[in-house]
């Protein structure tokens, strides 16, 4: 396509001032295809990647048909996520600048009512906001859409992954007929063109024929690295390349918390966003990014939509993310504008697949990095010291320190003595400063410290490095001299014990003895055994039985005097006979038991086929609504928002139907978590 200048496009003095103001001059391909056809009022579906300036294609056209004499909402822009908004909003307020009377006002969730309100009374005409805070507007009657104009739908297959399609629907209808429709997006999935194909006239399409979906500018490299070493990896990274301001890519929110706590820890100036955070906590991390108060700013997927910060050096997949469309926007956030940026991804090598499911995606290839050593970790940092000492020495703006280095050569030190010590004595400042503070052992600086991916030599040194722990390994207790004895099984109690069941049946059973019948008033004593006689039957050796207190010699079995018999379990068992059955009498005839009333039919639950229904325990009594369901499943897990098909929220509890090959791990996710401050439990419905 041959490149435009904006003077070209036919566009109103004020509005080609404005744009003068913000630096541009020759117009993006998307923006020269996109205005002109806007301009004439027709229906276009965008097509184009992400950072390639679509909010100037429909943000110009927006502010040059609204009327600023009219004190109504004329355009509407829809957005999936509140960063988006406030991006959108404050890129319409600088194309708007020159011209008098238009005003826009954002609206998402986690701001003021009252703000907006005074601002929809106000009269501002360009509505920019997120699906759910316009329907909320539009049911209480302080946002009406009678006098609109046009209707845009910014990152539109991000707001249907996100589960806002029946919002969207919504809005639509209630939207004049003979408004114009304006979808654009980076993707164009099949509900895309399918909302396209109901709600727009003759829509013309306008996309940007490239080989690939993603920048060219944009370095993509992969590293096949273990889970366990992902966070060695990922500094050594950012000090290879002396990286100063990325942003880092998780799939959930824990994993975000986390890694923010092990990079603070390394030294790094690092922050968090996700959807637990208040709008106002956004807002200040983001101040902060945009400012370059952080280091690296570590997201999840919903929460950096609409991230548009200039300069960022580079993007970490540190999970890669289950939809390649998620990459594409991902990567996204850097190279913007033909700036040079890089795109890392950590991939386990059970992941790669992902890899090549992205590059047919996407038409683009991912090259394979080889994982840096120590050594060449610390040969960039001696370059980039070097780069900078020489930039220093170029410029000449350091203070001289001559006197100085004259009193330590007269002391008998060689000067190059002297800046190997201050060279040495800076870099080592530097370490101690980044390094983490560690209470157990003197933990050396990250520069010093050996690397999981090279060899370590013998591991027989960490009792060495923690005495204490080899003196608590000899104050130990063996681990099996002081246990007590295991009862035999055959003793134990099977609803007791935890000896198998099948090792308790399979123990002999003792011989049970039956003592012969004894009259009344009768114990018959042998006389060999209580005198001791010539018959006893007590060995040699064995002395009598002891003398009672009177005299009277004690048996040595009172009861069982005579010989004892014993009986085995199958004569036990044959002596017993079993009761005859009695005949049924004809006369007396057992009443059946009445008929049990018919059990309500329950309620028909179809669970469409390839979904299964999650039954969770919050329900209309706790506030929650559909879309909080659909927010909760894909920032716990990280999973787009088309895995949840219906939602059904009852008084008390909720009936949730996933995608049945992620219902595990959206159970064993959400089980750990809030929705809008309140636990959940879910389970199969």
């Amino acid at each position: 396509m041959t490149p435009k200048l904006f003077s070209e496009l036919g566009l109103s003095p004020d509005l080609l001032k404005a744009i003068d103001k913000l630096g541009y001059e020759q117009a993006a391909p998307i923006q020269a295809a996109a205005i002109p056809v806007l301009m004439t009022g027709k229906d276009i579906v965008g097509q184009s990647q992400t950072g390639s300036g679509k909010t100037a294609a429909f943000g110009i056209p927006a502010v040059e048909r609204v009327d600023p004499n009219q004190r109504a909402v004329q355009v509407l822009i829809l957005c999936p996520t509140r960063e988006l908004a406030i991006q959108v909003s404050e890129e319409i307020h600088k194309l708007a600048f020159f011209k008098r009377g238009i005003h826009c006002l954002p609206i998402y969730g986690g701001q003021s009512y009252e703000r907006q309100f005074f601002g929809l009374k106000q009269g501002a005409q360009i509505v920019i906001g997120t699906p759910g805070r316009v329907m909320d507007h539009m049911r209480r009657g302080t946002l009406r859409l009678e006098t609109l104009k046009m209707v845009i739908l910014d990152e539109a297959d991000v707001m249907l992954n996100m589960g806002f399609r029946e919002d969207i629907e919504t809005i639509l209808k209630d939207a004049p007929p003979e408004r114009q429709t304006v979808f654009f997006s980076a993707t164009m999935p099949r509900p895309i063109r399918d909302l396209i194909e109901k709600y727009s006239r003759e829509p013309q399409n306008v996309k940007i024929e490239q080989k690939a979906m993603t920048v060219p500018t944009v370095e993509q490299v992969y590293y096949e690295v273990d889970r366990r070493y992902k966070m060695e990896l990922l500094t050594r990274l950012i000090d290879l390349y002396d990286l100063k301001l990325g942003i880092i890519f998780c799939n959930t929110k824990r994993m975000v918390d986390d890694l923010v706590e092990h990079l603070e820890a390394a030294g790094y100036q690092a922050d968090r966003l996700h959807g637990d955070m208040t709008q106002a906590m956004r807002d200040r991390v983001m101040n902060k990014f945009r400012k370059s108060g952080l280091e690296f700013l570590v997201a999840t997927d919903v929460a950096a939509r609409g991230i548009d910060v200039d300069d960022v050096e580079v993007v970490f997949n540190y999970d890669l993310p289950y939809d390649p469309e998620d990459y594409v926007h991902r990567i996204g956030r850097t190279g913007r504008a033909g700036r040079s940026g890089k795109a890392i991804s950590l991939v386990p090598f059970r992941e790669l697949f992902q890899i090549r499911n992205i590059e047919r995606f996407a038409n683009v290839r991912i090259t394979r990095g080889k994982i840096p050593t120590e050594n060449e970790v610390a040969e960039a940092r001696e370059n980039v010291f070097t780069d900078k000492l020489r930039a220093l020495l170029t410029s000449g703006e350091f203070a001289r320190q001559d006197r100085l280095v004259e009193r330590l050569a007269e002391e008998g030190f060689a000067s190059n003595d002297i800046v190997s010590a201050l060279i040495h004595l800076l870099q080592s400042g530097e370490a101690a400063k980044a390094a983490p503070k560690v209470v157990e052992y003197e933990r050396p600086p990250r520069d010093e410290r050996a690397g999981r991916f090279e060899e370590r030599g013998e591991r027989g040194f960490r009792d060495e490095r923690r005495p204490r722990f080899a003196e608590r390994r000899e104050e130990r207790p063996r681990r099996f001299d002081d246990r007590a004895p295991r009862p035999d099984p055959k003793f134990a109690d099977p609803k007791k014990s935890k000896v198998a069941p099948w090792k308790a049946i399979a123990a002999p059973t003792p011989k049970i003895i039956i003592p012969p019948p004894i009259k009344k008033n009768e114990v018959k004593v042998p006389t060999n055994i209580a005198e001791g006689g010539a018959g006893s039957p007590l060995p040699a050796g064995v002395e009598k039985p002891d003398a009672g207190a009177h005299g009277e010699t004690r048996p040595t079995n009172e009861i069982n005097a005579e010989p004892v018999k014993t009986y085995s379990d199958e004569e036990i068992l044959a002596s017993v006979k079993a009761p005859e059955p009695k005949p049924e009498s004809k006369l007396f005839i057992k009443p059946k038991p009445a008929p049990a009333a018919p059990a309500k039919p329950k309620e028909s639950r179809a669970t469409p086929a390839g979904q299964t229904r999650l039954w969770m325990s919050l329900g209309a009594e706790q506030g929650v609504a559909p879309i909080d369901f659909v927010n909760s499943v894909a920032g716990e897990t990280g999973l787009p928002g088309k895995v949840v098909g219906k939602v059904d929220v009852r008084e008390r509890h909720a009936f949730v139907d996933v995608a049945s090959e992620h219902a595990n791990s959206i159970i064993a996710k959400l089980n750990r978590s809030e929705i809008k401050g309140k636990k959940v439990k879910v389970k199969l419905a």
